[in-house]
């Protein structure tokens, strides 16, 4: 498995174009905005997207994703948990209170729940029920690679915040502790925003985990 992580919108959202080393068949996590530089990717590397894949339902993780879904053929939309629909659904309001251009509501293809697993051609990804930061929040771990996706649960030196509605700060620790502390030390934590850090590394030092 390879991935990029590219910085997008205002908020420095770390969009990844994750991709299958054999097939080359590719997927969007969290499209916040700025898709053409996420299509440079494809296009650089010579990628076949076929899926988008949401960890959670804030404007900029899911912003682009109907443009993107657009750009190649109504690429199929998977993710987050159905308890972020809300989010989806105001996304309007989100636009217009975060200051970024309108966007449409919208729901998935596809809805993600706990034990799922996607499959992006060799490569698998198990998807882990987060919810704390969102009441819907989903990671996507590949075993193999030994790399999670943890869109905003976690981040070097921090955790998401849980002060916008639906947000709560226990089961954000309980699914730290019990979901991600699980995978292993040497597991590389990819988060929504900021640089990469290891389970190993935030489980001995983040401050915010107590």
């Amino acid at each position: 498995m390879k991935y990029i992580s590219i910085p997008v919108t205002p908020f420095q959202q770390n969009s990844s174009v994750i991709w299958c080393e054999e097939t080359l068949e590719c997927a969007f996590v969290d499209p916040g905005g700025d898709i053409e530089k996420l299509q440079a990717v494809v296009e650089r590397e010579g990628l076949k997207p076929v899926a988008i894949w949401l960890t959670h339902g804030h404007l900029d993780h899911v912003g682009g994703t109907m443009a993107i879904a657009a750009k190649y053929d109504d690429l199929p939309v998977i993710g987050p948990h159905e308890g972020d629909a809300y989010w989806l659904d105001g996304l309007p309001m989100q636009s217009q209170q975060f200051g970024f251009p309108h966007h449409d509501a919208f729901r998935p293809t596809e809805w993600l729940k706990a034990g799922d697993t996607l499959t992006l051609g060799k490569e698998t990804f198990d998807v882990l029920f987060t919810p704390g930061h969102t009441p819907g929040h989903v990671v996507l771990f590949n075993k193999a690679a030994g790399i999670v996706f943890v869109g905003d649960v976690l981040f070097a030196g921090s955790v998401g915040r849980t002060d916008f509605p639906g947000g709560n700060h226990q089961q954000l620790m309980d699914s730290i502790k019990t979901r991600l502390w699980t995978l292993g030390d040497e597991v590389v934590v990819v988060p929504g925003h900021g640089p990469n850090t290891t389970i190993g590394r935030e489980r001995r030092t983040n401050p915010h985990v107590n």
